[in-house]
């Protein structure tokens, strides 16, 4: 057998493969209409998904579709921008802005292609008349230090936004609209994914105020006056304006753990999906994801996917991300036990806020830390994943992977 090192990378590796654009865009894309054809987009794989459609596009084509900064791929007849994630900036609210203007105006015999990824949301900040661009900011910076769930930050940023919730495909209205979208969502929630820019959504002012309230966010006078203001409803199911208008899931986090789970079966492993979806903070998935490893059968490997929360304590500086957070609570857990090894990463290559994908754990995780200077329970209590991954030399560094179906976790038993 290979190093569980090795193995564990090259799951993680097949799970990304399998919701790669080139793979699943030529299969579900429509037949091309007798009018224009605009594509329009937002996410981290949005580029690489534009350059995917170009590839096997043979009528007419044009467009403009938005990624995070080096997630670029070159187009030929599609626009791509790069703008900030996960705190929005001002070419991300002007790309926005751009789509909004390019669909305006479409007719019934024309069609609009939505390519839709994770990241979209903060990739797309174009504010409600009322705010700012600024005050979204704020509001991206409270939600991400609040430990509220993806769902939930989706759901307050599409009450705040001129093009989430729907409000970009009903622009399109009459024109056909076909969205293709790559989850990063548990659930695979269409309107969750990006905050639905071109779907109906079927959440609330009430429901967004209700986050406000649960998380005790402090945002900017404006913003408590835009999720006051009925007109600041988003799209609901039923709108004519979305009669002619699809969403297509063309990747989600389930089969990329299916393509995982294949290829621990060729290493003659038992793979166990425990969920596609799993929630939570960070730290109490990672205890309870402990548990079920040292109570597993040797050579079986455990594999989930989802995405965790971890709430900031005021003060606290943090850096790191959801992957590396769990990893440390995960090593902390096992505290050494024999034969177990890890390893989660967000399979766009960046978990927080650095270009680091995820990490790795061994069993020799916790004496190999002491041994350094700096042991799991200093790093856990400065929410410093990043800084003790690098010492050890455990980080994973993949650089864009070009798609984004959520977190890979999987922990082998030996």
């Amino acid at each position: 057998m290979r190093a569980p090192r090795d193995i564990l990378r090259t799951m993680f590796d097949a799970a990304v493969a399998r919701a790669q654009p080139d793979r699943v865009i030529p299969g579900a894309l429509p037949e091309p209409p007798s009018g224009r054809t605009v594509v329009i987009g937002a996410g981290k794989a949005s580029a690489a998904m534009a350059a995917a459609l170009e590839r096997v596009w043979q009528a007419p084509l044009s467009g403009l579709v938005v990624t995070a900064y080096g997630h670029a791929v070159p187009c030929a007849r599609i626009e791509i921008v790069e703008a900030a994630h996960p705190v929005p900036d001002a070419a991300g609210e002007a790309a926005a802005r751009r789509m909004l203007e390019m669909v305006q105006g479409l007719g019934a015999e024309d069609l609009a292609i939505a390519l839709i990824s994770g990241g979209g949301s903060a990739l797309m900040p174009l504010p409600r008349p009322g705010i700012t661009l600024a005050d979204k900011q704020a509001v991206n910076r409270a939600l991400l230090a609040s430990g509220a769930t993806i769902a939930e930050m989706n759901c307050l940023r599409r009450h705040l936004s001129a093009v989430k919730g729907g409000r970009l495909g009903a622009a399109c209205h009459p024109a056909r609209l076909v969205t293709l979208m790559i989850s990063d969502v548990p659930g695979d929630d269409p309107a969750a994914i990006a905050s639905g820019p071109t779907v109906p959504d079927p959440t609330t002012l009430a429901d967004a105020r209700a986050i406000v309230a649960r998380y005790r966010l402090d945002l900017p006078p404006g913003v408590a006056a835009v999720l006051s203001d009925p007109a600041s409803e988003t799209i609901k199911p039923g709108d004519p304006r979305l009669a002619r208008a699809e969403a297509r899931l063309i990747a989600t986090p389930r089969t990329s753990l299916e393509a995982a789970a294949e290829l621990a079966r060729a290493e003659g492993l038992t793979p166990v999906i425990l969920g596609d979806a799993l929630e939570g903070e960070a730290r109490d998935l990672a205890r309870w994801m402990a548990a079920e490893a040292l109570k597993a059968e040797r050579g079986s490997v455990l594999i989930s996917g989802g995405e965790t929360t971890v709430t900031l304590p005021a003060g606290a500086p943090g850096r790191g991300g959801r992957n590396v957070d769990f990893l440390m609570a995960l090593a902390q857990a096992l505290n050494g036990a024999p034969g177990i090894h890890a390893l989660s990463a967000d399979t766009d290559g960046v978990d927080g806020a650095e270009p680091v994908a995820g990490a790795v754990i061994g069993p020799d995780t916790l004496e190999r830390a002491a041994a350094a200077g700096y042991p799991v329970g200093q790093a856990l209590a400065r929410f410093d994943g990043h800084g003790f991954f690098a010492r050890l030399g455990d980080q994973l560094v993949t650089g864009p992977t070009l798609t984004n179906v959520n977190d890979f976790r999987a922990v082998l038993v030996l």
